[in-house]
């Protein structure tokens, strides 16, 4: 499937409360990993930070089919204020089931399933119209469905890594987590062919979380030079 990221694609991000930097963020396409006898992107977003009395720690991961664009498993690592939630899928397209660790009996999935973090890149793939409202039924648990990716508006922004046009989406997800319903999170994608996720705001209990991009690196450029500093050690 033709999409705008490689293996070993890195955005890292300055994370601020409000106007105060509290900590980092991440978003990468980690490598390519066997699943089940299908190959898959491993993708991991990061969020760590906070303040004195609230610390955030969040860390969604997403293995997803390089052929067919299904999430095949997911990870969600919630550490928000007194919040501590893991939680790891199976998925299985083919079956049309998933099941959480710990559990034997599978549950009703979707055609074509995705999760969270999937969706953070899913919306990179598509055309993204000003003023329209997408909404897909393809999130992995069928009651969070319809996932809705509103296109609001184009805006030219300056973050850390620079000045981008871009085109600002809202994604909601009937699940906890950054794009929950309450987060009303907003997205500022890059207005060309990469869609890269150079802003993110949401909404938490205690105020605005803010995501700025301080440095990029194209897929396979990453990845060498991991490989550069493994052959050192």
């Amino acid at each position: 499937m033709a999409v705008p990221f490689d293996t070993g694609e890195k955005l890292t991000y300055d994370v601020r409360f409000g106007a105060i930097k509290v900590g980092t963020g991440r978003m990468e396409v980690v490598g390519m990993q066997d699943v089940r006898g299908r190959e898959a992107w491993h993708t991991r977003f990061t969020v760590k930070g906070g303040i004195p009395f609230y610390k955030v720690n969040d860390r969604i991961e997403s293995w997803i089919d390089t052929r067919t664009f299904e999430s095949l498993q997911f990870l969600q690592d919630l550490q928000e204020g007194r919040r501590n939630k893991e939680r790891f899928y199976e998925i299985y397209p083919d079956l049309g089931t998933y099941s959480e660790k710990g559990e034997v009996e599978h549950a009703p999935s979707v055609a074509d399933p995705l999760d969270d973090a999937a969706f953070m890149y899913f919306v990179r793939t598509i055309p993204l119209e000003v003023g329209r409202t997408y909404e897909f039924n393809r999130y992995f648990r069928p009651d969070r469905n319809p996932v809705q990716i509103r296109v609001v508006r184009r805006e030219t922004i300056k973050v850390p890594a620079g000045s981008y046009q871009t085109i600002v989406i809202q994604p909601i997800i009937k699940s906890k987590g950054i794009f929950s319903e309450k987060g009303h999170a907003e997205m500022w994608l890059t207005d060309d062919s990469r869609r890269l996720l150079v802003q993110m705001k949401t909404d938490l209990s205690i105020g605005s979380l803010n995501l700025y991009l301080r440095g990029y690196v194209p897929g396979n450029v990453a990845m060498a030079a991991d490989e550069d500093s493994t052959q050192q050690k």
